[in-house]
């Protein structure tokens, strides 16, 4: 069922911006745009008929196929995407909004409540948030109380539960917006008075860091670019989703450098099934638009930093790394080494992963 409704609200997303752009849409137009069968692009396209989300703009004549138009093109919920990562009992939230200010918002109201959330943390419309499995009652209604609240978070088989309550605003979203966005498997809203009450249902994925480092040259390439580019590839898989990407300065006084010693780290949720996958397709990437044959990257499952691996990095800010410290401290951590000499700088940008920007850029910043 989870399947279907991602289905769906994909190409209603797409038969939504079709009509945005062009007032109608055709079968072929679908049909391209999603890369499926005629018969299925057609399929949906009766369903939705069915349901009122779609109406038939012109009648097929001659050889002018049929054209439909969606009922509305304004967002139907400001929550693009909901998805989750787990690490043991250690869980994070991500909530991708098409509004900075409703991220804002329920991030306000997140720190305000605490509850089963330990860090709340917003990076333009993407609300990222860490808490911990188990049940924490919350108090929540008007100011000064929070209006919404992560009161518990559980697994469910294959998925995360959060547990919420909420009020005003919030309430409404739980109960017509939050369904809609990208990732959700099912929500299940009940009243409670005046509050709104309800279980929110997401994939527990696998959080992973790859750092990514030595692959440009004197002749051209910048690791940053391709890290990015790296991402945009890989999230393109069904069953992975991006969460960001970061510039990490290193030693500056490294002799063997390009320009000024600069690594990439990116973050991506995957479906455990598909990591073997995963890795043969981003190493074959990285070695195939690398200026370098020294490329290397590093790949770590699992959220947080241990310690050891957080000295590392401190090692390649301060000091001098050579590549056998780097696979000796990889495969005590169950860390993934991939390349040449650019392991060093990678396993680096993994090291120093969840530090401020402003730290991840100036190197003369010390690593606490």
């Amino acid at each position: 069922m989870s399947r279907v409704l991602e289905h769906r609200r994909k190409y209603l997303r797409q038969m939504r911006q079709f009509t945005l752009d062009a007032g109608s849409f055709t079968v072929t137009d679908l049909q391209n745009a999603a890369e499926i069968p005629r018969s299925t692009a057609q399929d949906w396209i009766n369903r939705l008929l069915m349901e009122g989300c779609l109406f038939l703009r012109e009648e097929k004549r001659g050889r002018s196929a049929a054209r439909y138009a969606a009922i509305s093109a304004v967002p139907s919920s400001t929550c693009k995407r909901i998805f989750t990562t787990v690490d043991g009992d250690t869980v994070e939230i991500y909530h991708d909004c098409l509004s900075a200010s409703c991220a804002a918002f329920c991030g306000y109201h997140h720190t305000l409540a605490g509850g089963a959330l330990t860090v709340v943390h917003r990076d333009g419309t993407l609300l990222r948030e860490r808490g911990t499995m188990g049940s924490f009652p919350v108090p929540v209604g008007l100011l000064p109380l929070p209006a919404v609240a992560v009161t518990g978070i559980e697994r469910d088989g294959e998925s995360i539960v959060q547990q919420i309550r909420c009020i005003g605003g919030p309430a409404y979203s739980l109960s017509d917006m939050i369904s809609r966005a990208e990732g959700v498997i099912r929500v299940e809203p009940r009243p409670d008075g005046h509050i709104v009450v309800g279980k929110v249902w997401t994939r527990a994925l696998m959080h992973i860091t790859l750092g990514v480092d030595d692959t440009d040259s004197k002749d051209g390439g910048a690791t940053f670019a391709l890290a990015l580019a790296l991402l945009n590839y890989v999230t393109r898989m069904e069953g992975v989703l991006p969460i960001s990407h970061h510039v990490v300065m290193l030693n500056p006084d490294i002799a063997r450098k390009t320009a000024g010693n600069s690594a990439s780290y990116i973050e991506l949720a995957l479906d455990p099934d598909l990591l073997g996958t995963f890795v043969e397709r981003a190493c074959r990437f990285v070695a195939d638009e690398s200026f370098s044959p020294d490329w290397g990257i590093a790949i770590r499952a699992g959220l947080g930093i241990p310690e050891k691996l957080r000295e590392y990095g401190r090692l390649v800010r301060d000091g001098i790394a050579t590549r056998e410290a780097a696979e000796s401290l990889a495969g005590s951590l169950g860390i993934t080494l991939i390349g040449g000499y650019g392991v060093i700088g990678a396993l680096g940008a993994v090291a120093l992963a969840g530090l401020p920007e402003d730290v991840l850029l100036d190197p003369s910043r010390k690593i606490r």
